[in-house]
């Protein structure tokens, strides 16, 4: 994060904006809309300018911008046509610690203008961080469709009562229960339709219902966070990631992925590396009853689906008798997102009418497959977690029928930016952790179907193919 995002008060404080322009125009009035005291330094106004001028927005000073000018400012807008002056400013503004923005120069900002969402009191903020100001506006542009203006009025009704409600939720987490159900339900609907007022009356009733209850019970949510990729996870898994309260997640559940739990929930890190468990599984198995019989919204995620290779039913078998709520949300499995990032069909008519997926290592650490089952003709297999059994797997597969020129792809770190694709064979495979660096997750497809990942390849610009001897 380059930049940190906040909301600045510069109400009845002092502002200046060195230039004249229409871009200081455009700042002037984000300024203005924030109730500033602006006051603006360049020897010119444009029309516009001069126009707020006269309503007495803002005080002008006819020159050029000078040292003491910073006298008193709380935020300093460089966006004179000199590049050499902005620089002069930026610097003695950083000197002074005062916030300066130099307009098209990211390196002189100590902040951002971002593009804005404005439905007072919320506001949404949207930034590139400087480098695509066009991005920005096509991105708060699109959110503009999303977000009625109503919920400005929704807001401000929401302020109107926070104090009733404080007084009537002493607990923190019922007052949240409650108003997760206000904004929610009819109250919001209400008002959505315009029934301002009928919505003001059902929400006073909502407060003064002393039978209502807001202690939700505990309940867990075994939601699969894909392969890596966020845009790949559910609605529905997006919704209760928003509204748990505590997350327990998986070594395989990616960062991006993370970023779009609750903020304020408590995470709690479960993941499990070969011969290296952070908790034992029956661990986490308690930790959950534990923390939904404590009443809490607990969201176990899992990298992929939680139902392949996942753990998930050990998990809600244990919820289960516990008599504990849950929920189970599907994910995207890594066999069919990473072949699908690789540009590989898991099935084709032409090549494999069928797909197994396979385990690398069993519970305890070994590799006891029924070799003679999977090494068929026109069959794809898919083996998770199995880096550390590529000899194995090549030696067994080999022994057992398939030739030995029978393609292989190894995805690494499938549909995120840092994807590789190693394409080997059987019988190339068996030095590849010799020859390059690989490291989990990695998925390891055999069969005829990877001959295609030459022609269908189409994501990223990393894949890395190490053409077979």
């Amino acid at each position: 994060m380059d930049y940190l995002p906040i909301f600045l008060k510069v109400e009845d404080r002092k502002c200046l904006v060195a230039g004249g322009g229409k871009v200081a125009t455009r700042k002037v009035t984000l300024l203005m809309r924030a109730g500033a005291r602006i006051t603006i330094v360049s020897p010119q106004l444009c029309d516009e300018l001069r126009a707020l001028l006269e309503q007495g927005a803002m005080t002008h000073v006819a020159r050029e911008f000078q040292d003491e000018d910073l006298h008193d400012c709380v935020l300093v807008i460089a966006a004179t046509d000199a590049k050499a002056v902005n620089r002069r400013i930026s610097e003695l503004a950083n000197a002074q610690r005062i916030p300066v923005n130099a307009v098209d120069s990211p390196d002189l900002c100590s902040f951002i203008m971002p593009s804005m969402i404005d439905r007072s009191p919320v506001q949404i903020a949207v930034s590139t961080g400087g480098a695509s100001p066009v991005l920005a506006r096509l991105l708060r542009s699109r959110l503009e469709s999303f977000i009625p203006a109503a919920y400005g009025r929704l807001a401000q009704l929401v302020d109107d009562y926070r104090d009733r409600v404080k007084q009537r939720f002493t607990v923190p987490d019922q007052r949240r229960y409650f108003w997760e159900n206000i904004l929610q339900g009819r109250v919001a609907e209400l008002l959505f339709a315009g029934h301002e007022e009928k919505a003001r009356i059902a929400l006073e009733e909502a407060i003064d219902d002393t039978d209502a209850h807001y202690n939700d019970p505990g309940e867990v949510y075994l939601v699969g966070a894909g392969p890596g990729d966020p845009d790949l996870i559910t609605f529905r898994a997006l919704r209760l990631m928003q509204q748990a309260d505590v997350v327990v997640y998986d070594r395989l559940v990616s960062e991006p992925v993370l970023d779009m739990v609750r903020r304020d929930a408590e995470i709690i890190y479960a993941g499990k590396a070969r011969d290296q468990h952070t908790l034992s599984q029956e661990t986490i198995n308690q930790l959950l009853v534990r923390l939904a019989k404590e009443g809490k919204r607990v969201l176990r995620l899992k990298g992929g689906d939680p139902f392949i290779f996942g753990r998930g039913g050990e998990e809600i078998e244990t919820l289960a008798g516990e008599g504990i709520p849950f929920q189970v949300v599907p994910g995207i499995t890594a066999a069919s997102g990473c072949a699908s990032y690789a540009g590989i069909p898991l099935t084709h008519r032409d090549y494999a009418q069928s797909c197994i997926f396979v385990t690398g290592h069993l519970k305890d650490g070994s590799v006891d497959l029924d070799w003679e089952r999977l090494a068929k003709p026109a069959q794809t297999i898919v083996f998770y977690m199995g880096l550390h059994s590529i000899p194995a797997i090549g030696r067994e597969l080999v022994a057992h029928g398939l030739p030995e020129t029978t393609p292989v792809a190894l995805v690494q770190q499938g549909t995120t930016c840092d994807q590789r694709v190693y394409i080997e064979t059987l019988g190339s495979m068996q030095d590849l952790a010799e020859r390059e660096t690989l490291k989990p997750p990695t998925i390891i497809i055999v069969g005829e179907v990877v001959s295609l990942h030459e022609k269908l390849s189409w994501f990223g610009m990393k894949n890395k193919q190490a053409a077979a001897d």
